[in-house]
């Protein structure tokens, strides 16, 4: 059963009034300077007539094209855009409804490294590394849906984003969100893949079990091959977003209002085309906007720009109303320590009170370049402390229990009321953070860190987790083998 976050308690950032102003600054934008997104020239004819403006440039020495939008465009792009619809899963009890009443969380992407339970070394990642971590996800609750969380590094890269896609549908039956699908070929094989799965293409676009996104190239650019893949997966039906991963002080402005007109600006631009191109495909609004980290020139990963940036960015794709997709769990904590249970702890509440309909990503460390088996457990406890404490409270007469308070009267006890018994067990219980020891008890226990408790958890689950069969498994792996033979 997925756990959902419930929205009860919510705040914002930005007032009706900012949010207005940074929405136009990205229209300006979008008009006066423009983006730099090379189309061919089938897609150049297609959206003639639709408000936009190309024109030609070089751009390192090679031919490129500089689209200006009008704020028309934009508009009937946006309109177009469905405000609510499921992300569908190969088992329809873990279907995922984007009504803006609730939130997912799912795997972090694409890290490069593992870090070894037995021997504590960091190693380079392979697959057998993600079909574990995908196990693992799809044994836990708290984890809606996936993303492929570490790269197939021992693979040929022709062919990795398919093979890590087949690792995701082959050993977790929640819905997939295929994030290395970035040129035409990954994504034609993409949907192949998922419609071996689901018996056909028709059935695939009645119940997408897979959706994409692709990134802007901050500043104001998107490449070729990321725009005719988002195009094929939205001709095919496929729910696609586009998200921006701007970096104050190096790829956008330094301030955050100025980050955030900025990457508003991108993510408009791929929903526009898109829309303008493929009207009423799913889509969403994706941001995992960040800050450079003065001292070493990397991110600040898990700051309180980064937390205030997440806020802002929800609230923006809410104000377009559109589901929101936010980077949140992304400490730079090299360990499963306390540094990275403070970053995410905040870096999700930030995501919660801003309600954004999917939060990525757990289980990874350093900057989202380090899986962690410890670290995917840890991150889905607190988002089970999170979901409890933003569904808020109930005040009324069963919660107010005056009848009850009476009956108990001065110097009694509930522990025997049946109102005690009827609500109980709807006070969170933590998994592996531990408050029932004695000092005693733990010394002789060897003085286990929550990092240790969350380890021992993750071996349990993946000892006794077994993922739903794959159907259509044997024409999975054959498409694998047909492109492999093409590509490599």
């Amino acid at each position: 059963m997925i756990h959902a976050a419930r929205w009860g308690v919510r705040s914002t950032v930005l007032s009706e009034e900012e949010l207005r102003r940074i929405s136009d600054a990205s229209l300006q934008i979008l008009e006066k300077t423009g983006m730099r997104m090379p189309l061919s020239a089938e897609r150049r004819d297609a959206l003639a007539g639709k408000g936009l403006f190309f024109e030609e440039e070089e751009w390192n020495g090679s031919p490129s094209l500089r689209v200006r939008f009008s704020p028309e465009s934009v508009a009937t792009a946006l309109q177009s855009a469905p405000k609510t619809y499921t992300l569908c899963a190969r088992n329809p009890e873990n279907d995922l409804f984007l009504d803006g009443r609730q939130g997912y969380l799912t795997l972090d992407g694409s890290g490069l490294y593992v870090l070894d339970a037995e021997t504590g070394a960091v190693r380079p990642s392979r697959k057998a590394d993600l079909e574990t971590a995908v196990r693992l996800a799809d044994a836990l609750p708290e984890i809606a849906f996936l993303w492929p969380v570490v790269s197939a590094q021992d693979v040929p890269p022709p062919v990795q984003p398919l093979h890590e896609l087949e690792a995701l549908l082959r050993f977790s039956s929640k819905h997939v969100q295929a994030m290395t699908a970035v040129t035409p070929t990954a994504a034609r094989g993409s949907i192949e893949l998922a419609a071996a799965v689901v018996g056909g293409r028709e059935a695939l676009r009645k119940r997408p079990i897979l959706s994409n996104f692709q990134c802007s190239f901050s500043p104001l650019s998107y490449d070729r091959d990321s725009l005719e893949a988002a195009f094929c997966f939205s001709e095919a039906g496929i729910p696609t977003g586009f998200l921006n991963m701007t970096i104050g002080c190096a790829t956008a402005g330094a301030t955050l209002a100025a980050n955030l007109a900025q990457g508003n600006a991108e993510v408009l631009a791929g929903i526009t085309l898109q829309q303008l191109l493929f009207p009423g495909t799913p889509t969403f609004y994706g941001s995992c906007a960040t800050v450079l980290e003065l001292r070493r020139g990397g991110v600040t990963c898990g700051g309180p720009e980064d937390c205030l940036l997440q806020m802002a960015s929800c609230a923006l794709a809410h104000y377009y109303g559109l589901p929101a997709n936010v980077g949140t769990f992304a400490s730079g904590a090299r360990m499963p320590d306390w540094q990275a249970g403070f970053e995410n702890a905040l870096s999700g509440m930030a995501s919660f009170l801003a309600g954004a309909d999917m939060m990525c990503g757990a289980g990874l460390l350093q900057g989202a370049t380090i899986f962690s088996a410890a670290q995917t457990v840890l991150d889905c406890e607190i988002f089970g402390f999170l979901r409890r404490a933003v569904e808020g409270l109930s005040v009324d007469d069963e919660n107010l229990a005056l009848s009850v308070i009476e009956r108990v009267g001065p110097g009694g006890n509930y522990l025997t009321e049946e109102h005690t018994l009827a609500h109980m067990r709807k006070i969170w219980q933590p998994r592996v953070l531990d408050r029932s020891s004695t000092r005693d008890e733990w010394e002789a226990a060897g003085r286990p860190s929550p990092a240790d408790l969350a380890e021992r958890r993750a071996r349990k689950l993946l000892e006794k987790h077994e993922p739903e069969p794959l159907p259509g498994e044997a024409e999975v792996r054959e498409i694998l083998r047909e492109y492999e033979a093409r590509l490599v």
